[in-house]
């Protein structure tokens, strides 16, 4: 199977998909709801669109392809409002957040379509522990050597995305200590981890049709990477954030994505190079584990600096970037979440301290996502 040619987009333009949690309103476990969801969701006329997901407690939501955050915000705010309307009429509840935090993964069904039984056949039980819960961005890149040069650029961020999309602390019911467990789920596939280090089109074909002739890969969507180029969209693909638990949030990450795009594209700061690579399994490790306490080791300098200075570092370089692409609302609601140490990781944990039961942390998370715009942010 060859790899297809890469298409045309916008550059920066933008596309954002949310893995969504099904709850009963019981106990606010998952349920199995995805296929009634769908059913009433394709009644309402919307941007993007639904899908489900590997098991039957989740689903997949996206934009179209928008042009800025706030078209984002516009687009996730009118799909968000379906949702919990739909949920409304089957009494269950929408969540966010990067895992359920006391599922067990045992009790998950396949989501009954070809693709999700042979991944379950060849994953066995790894498929239903792949009931975690992501955020991907889309960014339109103009031509496949660019969209290379900005997923090796983007990779220095990764740390710096994990952190502030941290929203995963809980594992079938206990407290991992990580700030996003989620990621762990994925790094346990053999083709996940870092795209390799290839900054033209031909290159990366090249190694594409190596993989091709193993028969290990088929296509694009058997790399689990933490970025990966989209040719049939034009896009590059972040897929490290957990889902978020509200879709401000998740239209501030968007932003920051973008702004970032645009500051690499015009202003092509830096080349990356493999070494940048030598510690990056280390700082994508701190930020799962200690979100916005982490430390960043800079991989051009080796300098060790804690990862939430790095952070408002990088907003303070990027502020112009995020003033041309409409970003600049994104990037301070993330910055008074870094100044504050305000992730949803620490929001989760502290509505546990005070009610104890995860499944009343839940029903405050489903509360939350319905509410809009969110007072703490």
């Amino acid at each position: 199977m060859s790899l297809e040619p890469f298409q045309k987009s916008n550059a920066l333009s933008l596309g954002v998909e949310l893995e969504m949690q099904l709850v009963n309103t019981h106990d606010y476990d998952l349920a199995p709801y995805a296929e009634d969801m769908l059913r009433l969701m394709s009644k309402i006329a919307l941007p993007g669109s639904v899908v489900p997901e590997m098991t039957s407690s989740m689903i997949e939501v996206s934009t179209g392809v928008c042009q800025s955050s706030s078209e984002v915000l516009g687009q996730l705010t009118q799909i968000r409002d379906a949702l919990v309307k739909s949920a409304d009429k089957l009494n269950i509840a929408v969540v966010g957040g990067g895992t359920h935090p006391f599922q067990q993964w045992h009790e998950r069904r396949i989501y009954d379509k070809p693709r999700f039984r042979e991944l379950s056949e060849l994953y066995g039980y790894l498929s239903k522990q792949f009931t975690i819960f992501g955020q991907h961005v889309h960014i339109g890149c103009p031509d496949a050597d660019s969209a290379l040069l900005t997923l090796h650029r983007m990779s220095r961020y990764i740390p710096h995305f994990i952190a502030l999309s941290a929203s995963s602390p809980y594992v079938q019911g206990q407290d991992t200590a990580f700030d996003s467990a989620r990621l762990n789920s994925v790094f346990a596939f053999p083709l996940s981890g870092r795209a390799p280090f290839a900054l033209t089109w031909d290159d990366f074909t090249v190694y594409f049709n190596k993989m091709a002739h193993t028969g290990v890969v088929k296509s694009m969507k058997d790399f689990y990477w933490d970025i990966r180029p989209k040719p049939e969209f034009g896009t590059i693909e972040i897929r490290v954030f957990d889902t978020p638990l509200t879709v401000e949030r998740a239209t501030a990450l968007a932003g920051f994505v973008q702004s970032l795009g645009s500051w690499f594209m015009n202003d092509q700061p830096f080349m990356p190079t493999e070494d940048d690579y030598l510690v990056y399994t280390y700082n994508r490790f701190q930020a799962c584990r200690f979100g916005l306490d982490a430390v960043y080791v800079d991989p051009a300098t080796g300098g060790h600096m804690p990862l939430r200075e790095h952070i408002l570092l990088t907003m303070d370089r990027i502020e112009y970037h995020a003033h041309r692409v409409g970003a600049s609302a994104s990037i301070a609601l993330l910055r008074r979440s870094v100044e504050r140490n305000d992730n949803d990781a620490r929001w989760l944990r502290e509505r546990q301290g005070q009610e104890d039961l995860l499944a009343e942390v839940i029903r405050q998370a489903a509360d939350r996502f319905r509410g809009g715009a969110d007072t703490s942010e």
